[in-house]
């Protein structure tokens, strides 16, 4: 992909490299989302990422985000129904609790997934960084407690920003972050719902047309490779890599 991928503009940006703004940060946490929501809800079986982290996420010209590598894809269930895993695979920071600690996984592992890397692209830090002070080197950790204090959701915001962001939305975002990043996975949103608010937030922030906050049609496989949001040939390919 021409611009690499999400961790190359939002975590590992070089002196001289211009900050990715807020409204493509919310595009690309809208365009992650909605690959998610395919494999999630549209493909047939539906198909759990299992390792969706920001260096999986590519980006094009626009900014509009692709999901990579499929080499740890599983075939899932409908709704909440688990499936065990013998090993655990993935990224750590980036896995959910339930599957880190026991192999339980379900879609819903994904969208704990995701609220970390919307995390990330809130506050411009790693999930994991030992270069941190000790209280700060968890990403997740360090935020549960603003999460329960709305007042504080400025603090978040990457200060690469500088305050070009406006609060409503920034606060909209720490928000779904935290109901995606919640400890029982039944609590979570669907991917779908995460689609729905992110799509309200880009209409009102005033993003590319491309992103509405109207109800999406039936995702078909052309229209899938027509708006890009997995990187492979068909999404036959998906399966082909399990």
């Amino acid at each position: 992909m021409p611009l690499g991928s999400l961790e190359d503009h939002l975590l590992d940006v070089v002196v001289g490299q211009q900050p990715l703004d807020w409204n493509s940060r919310i595009r690309i946490a809208l365009g992650a989302a909605k690959g998610l929501e395919y494999l999630h809800e549209k493909a047939n079986p539906p198909v759990i990422y299992r390792d969706f982290k920001s260096s999986n996420i590519l980006l094009n010209v626009d900014f509009d985000a692709k999901l990579s590598d499929f080499g740890l894809a599983k075939l899932g269930s409908v709704g909440d129904t688990q499936n065990v895993s013998s090993r655990v695979v993935g990224t750590y920071g980036y896995c959910a609790p339930e599957y880190h600690k026991t192999g339980q996984l379900t879609v819903k592992s994904d969208v704990y997934s995701f609220g970390v890397v919307l995390l990330e692209l809130i506050t411009g830090k790693r999930v994991i960084d030992t270069t941190r002070p000790c209280h700060e080197q968890n990403l997740v950790t360090w935020a549960q407690p603003i999460f329960r204090e709305p007042n504080r959701f400025p603090e978040l915001a990457d200060p690469l920003l500088q305050g070009e962001f406006p609060e409503k939305s920034l606060n909209q975002a720490v928000a779904i972050a935290a109901m995606c990043l919640q400890e029982e996975p039944i609590v979570r949103p669907l991917i779908s719902d995460v689609v729905t608010a992110l799509s309200f937030m880009s209409t009102e922030t005033g993003s590319p047309s491309g992103l509405t906050g109207t109800a999406l049609n039936p995702l078909s496989p052309k229209t899938v490779e027509d708006q890009g949001w997995l990187q492979c040939e068909s999404p036959r390919d998906v399966y082909s890599l399990l």
